[in-house]
């Protein structure tokens, strides 16, 4: 009788340390892919659920929103067919369902959950192991609205512009869409202005169509957005052809230096000269020249939230125009076209080693070499507005000095990809280079800035 009861209580005990093993397993595991901090008027919910070979005995997301519950999915009942279900891997399941308002008739805008529940069996099925997870986010079904505040608005083919315009609520992204390419706007720089108030300099690039849609826009976190056209007229402007004439001389003499400045192009100084050095030349007018107008755009991420600048820019003092704004130009080596190339500046030349003033106040972003630009000042005047001065022979700031108007930051030279000494200067809009012209002109500053800026009050 005895060994009857040992009997018993090892098989209890047997009992209880399976019981207890099972309960040890790991429940389910479960990430909540999208949404993100919000949705918009479409969305989705992605879900994903790890278990032993994709076992589940139950799995269901529900969608929690100003005290209501929403099943969205659930392996037992009809909201499955709703969703997207995938085994990507043998422990995997991965489940998508659209949120919108279509699909999900209940959604409001406002702050939603949601809930994620999956349950799988243990050992031997003598216990479940359940998990559940959870993400609040926010709903934003309305579009952000924009209104054009400023008139009267007229873009020059590679020149600039500036538009007033109020976008609601204040925290969306907001700005100007010319074809494919954004300018983003920033707060009205006058005085107790409303700050749902911006400003936004735009410019028609030198290649862009004439025609190339121009819009404000404003575009919430979800994705909704908001457009307004607003501009009155777009002109052409005639674009320039001319023809270099390549030497051996002048190849001679920048190849080598712009290569030690160049690592980006992997490529070691050639021996001899003049046709020996001419395709690393081509690869310097060409390969580096894309690389170098990359590199300057990217400092338009910097530039400042507020306008740093007053007045019309000022234009190298008693200069001669050698080279204007998106001249074409075709280069000849021996006789041969060997290379196609737009000027994007204008070449000013006085004397050499002429003292080189800011052309309005700012903040200086770079005083290094760049490239074909060779010695290269850019000055940030706020808004996306930035002016670029190449060719220097030599600096007098540095990265980080504020600058004001007419303050000498440098001296002309013949660096980088220079025939003669001379100062390379353009603006810059969004860090897309622009026509320098109109920034000159006061009566192009007081209508297309101040008098706008005048109408925000």
């Amino acid at each position: 009788m005895r060994w009857v009861i040992v009997l018993v209580v090892i098989v209890a005990l047997a009992a209880v340390g399976v019981y207890n093993a099972a309960g040890r397993g790991a429940p389910p595991r479960l990430t909540i892919d999208k949404p993100d901090r919000v949705v918009g008027q479409a969305g989705s919910v992605d879900v994903t659920a790890e278990a032993p070979n994709a076992q589940f005995t139950e799995l269901a997301i529900t969608l929690e929103q100003n005290g209501k519950t929403v099943p969205l999915f659930a392996l037992d009942d009809a909201t499955h067919d709703a969703a997207s279900v995938t085994q990507s891997e043998r422990d995997t399941l991965r489940i998508s369902r659209a949120i919108s308002k279509a699909s999900i008739p209940e959604l409001r805008s406002g702050a939603a959950r949601i809930v994620v529940t999956a349950t799988r069996p243990s050992l031997l099925n003598l216990r479940t192991l359940t998990s559940t997870a959870s993400r609040d986010f926010q709903v934003r079904l309305e579009p952000p609205r924009i209104t054009v505040v400023s008139t009267h608005h007229y873009v020059n083919h590679g020149g600039s512009e500036m538009v007033v315009y109020k976008a609601t609520p204040p925290d969306v992204t907001s700005g100007v869409r010319v074809g494919d390419v954004e300018y983003v706007g920033g707060p009205a720089p006058v005085a107790g202005v409303d700050p749902s108030v911006k400003v936004a300099f735009f410019a028609l690039l030198y290649d862009q169509a004439l025609n190339a849609p121009i819009a404000a826009f404003a575009r919430d976190e979800a994705g909704n957005q908001a457009r307004a056209s607003f501009v009155d007229n777009v002109f052409e402007k005639p674009q320039k052809k001319s023809q270099i004439d390549l030497d051996d001389k002048f190849i001679d003499r920048v190849v080598p230096e712009i290569l030690d400045h160049a690592p980006q192009l992997k490529m070691a100084t050639p021996t001899g000269s003049g046709k020996d050095m001419l395709p690393a030349f081509l690869k310097i007018n060409g390969e580096l020249r894309t690389i170098n107008t990359d590199e300057i755009a990217a400092f338009a991420a910097k530039s400042s939230a507020t306008r740093q600048w007053e007045g019309a820019f000022v234009q190298l003092g008693n200069s001669q125009v050698e080279a204007s704004f998106a001249d074409h130009r075709t280069y000849f080596y021996a006789g041969n076209e060997v290379d196609q190339q737009v000027h994007l500046g204008f070449d000013l030349a006085v004397t050499s080693h002429v003292a080189v003033v800011a052309a309005n106040a700012g903040t200086v972003l770079n005083a290094s070499w760049i490239g074909i630009y060779g010695n290269c000042i850019i000055i940030d005047h706020g808004l996306g507005v930035q002016s670029l001065y190449g060719h220097l022979s030599s600096f007098e700031v540095k990265a980080g000095d504020k600058v004001a108007r007419g303050q000498t930051i440098g001296r002309t030279g013949m660096t980088g990809l220079a025939g003669g000494d001379h100062l390379h200067f353009t603006m810059l809009v969004g860090g897309h280079m622009v026509n320098p012209v109109e920034w000159w002109d006061p009566h192009w500053i007081a209508d297309r800035v101040e008098r706008k800026l005048a109408e925000a009050r």
